[in-house]
C-alpha cells in the first residue's frame, strides 16, 4: 500500500481559523485494532455481494468526498480500512484531520482491487462520518466562545471502545480533552460527596484526606451543585472546582467566590444557545458531553470513478 498526501485548495469562505497546534491523531495501534474489528464485524465470512458480482481481477478508482460543510476527522481510519482490505492499494489523503470541508471537497483517492474497495467502503465511511461529525460540532462550540478565554472540553460520555478516536476528533475540532479515564485524575462528583455525607464525614477533611493519599502530581477536582458547598471545598484547596448546573448568576457568584484559587469548570445545561453566556461569566473551562454523545454524523460519500476491464 502507498499512502500519500497532497494539498487540496479550499475556498477562503469555508476555512476555519488556523489552530495553534495541529490535531493529535489517535495512536496507530488503536486505529489498526478498531478498524480490524469493524471489518470483521461487517464481513465475517466475506463480502458475498462483491464476490458474487465483481470479477476477482477487477480494479477501480474511487474518490471519498464531503457532501456537507464541516470539519474533517478520522483520516487515519479511512486509510487503514482500505489498507487492511487491500495492502497493495494506492491511497492518497488530500486533507488531514482538522481541515475544513465543503460539499464536493475531496478527502481521499483510492485505487486498487475493486472488491476490496467495496468491502472497506462502509467501514471507512462509518468511522470518518462519525468522527467528522464530532469535530464539526466541536468546532461550532469553539467558535461560539471565541474571545471569552473559556476552554471547551469533552467528557467521558463517549461510545464504549471508541473513546480514543472520539477524543482525537474533539481535538480536531479545536477543543480540549478532559481526563481520559477514571485512572487519570481524582474527580469527586456529587455521588462521591453524597457517600461522604452519609458517613458523617466533614467535607473539608474528606477532601484533604484524598489529597494526602494521591501523588503530588495528580490533579484533584471537586464537583459542587450549590453555592453553599464552596467554602468547605475551597478550604481543602482542590485544583479544579466544577460548578454543575448553576444558573448564570450562580456561575458569576461562584467565580467571584473562588477568586482564582482554583480552576473553575462549568458543566450542565450547556448547548450552543447557552455556551457563550456561560463562557462570559468568567469560568475557565466548559465541559460539554454533547460533543461526543449527541454529534450527528457528517455526510461523506465514496464514488467509484473508473473500473478497469478485467485482465487489462
Amino acid at each position: 500500500m502507498s499512502v500519500t498526501g497532497t494539498e487540496h485548495p479550499i475556498s477562503e469562505a469555508t476555512q476555519r481559523p488556523t489552530l495553534s497546534t495541529a490535531p493529535t491523531p489517535a495512536p496507530e495501534r488503536a486505529v489498526v485494532e478498531l478498524v480490524s474489528r469493524a471489518l470483521a464485524e461487517d464481513a465475517p465470512w466475506g463480502d458475498v455481494s462483491g464476490e458474487a458480482s465483481i470479477p476477482a481481477d477487477a480494479t477501480a478508482r474511487a474518490e471519498l468526498v464531503s457532501r456537507a460543510h464541516g470539519v474533517l476527522a478520522g483520516v487515519d481510519c479511512i486509510a487503514e480500512a482500505f489498507r487492511q482490505a487491500d495492502p497493495a492499494a494506492d491511497i492518497t489523503l488530500h486533507l488531514g484531520d482538522g481541515a475544513p470541508l465543503a460539499p464536493g471537497t475531496r478527502v481521499a483517492t483510492i485505487s486498487g482491487d475493486a472488491r476490496a474497495i467495496l468491502r472497506a467502503e462502509r467501514i471507512a465511511l462509518n468511522f470518518a462520518q462519525r468522527l467528522s461529525g464530532i469535530a464539526t460540532l466541536t468546532a461550532r462550540y469553539v467558535d461560539a466562545v471565541a474571545g471569552t478565554g473559556a476552554r471547551i472540553a469533552d467528557t467521558r460520555k463517549t461510545t464504549p471502545g471508541l473513546r480514543m478516536l472520539e477524543r482525537a476528533a474533539v481535538r480536531s475540532g479545536g477543543a480540549h480533552n478532559h481526563r481520559f479515564s477514571l485512572s487519570d485524575a481524582v474527580m469527586l462528583k456529587d455521588n462521591h460527596l453524597a457517600v461522604l455525607v452519609q458517613q458523617g464525614r466533614d467535607l473539608t477533611d474528606a477532601i484533604r484526606a484524598v489529597r494526602a493519599r494521591i501523588p503530588h502530581t495528580m490533579h484533584l477536582e471537586v464537583e459542587v451543585d450549590r453555592l453553599d458547598q464552596l467554602p468547605a471545598v475551597l478550604e481543602a484547596k482542590p485544583d479544579t472546582i466544577m460548578l454543575d448546573n448553576f444558573s448564570l448568576d450562580e456561575l458569576r457568584a461562584g467565580v467571584a467566590l473562588i477568586d482564582g484559587r482554583a480552576i473553575v469548570e462549568a458543566s450542565g445545561g450547556v448547548n450552543l444557545d447557552t455556551v457563550r453566556a456561560i463562557a462570559k461569566t468568567g469560568v475557565d473551562v466548559i465541559s460539554v458531553g454533547a460533543l461526543t454523545h449527541s454529534a450527528p454524523s457528517l455526510d461523506l460519500g465514496l464514488d467509484i470513478e473508473t473500473a478497469a476491464t478485467p485482465g487489462a
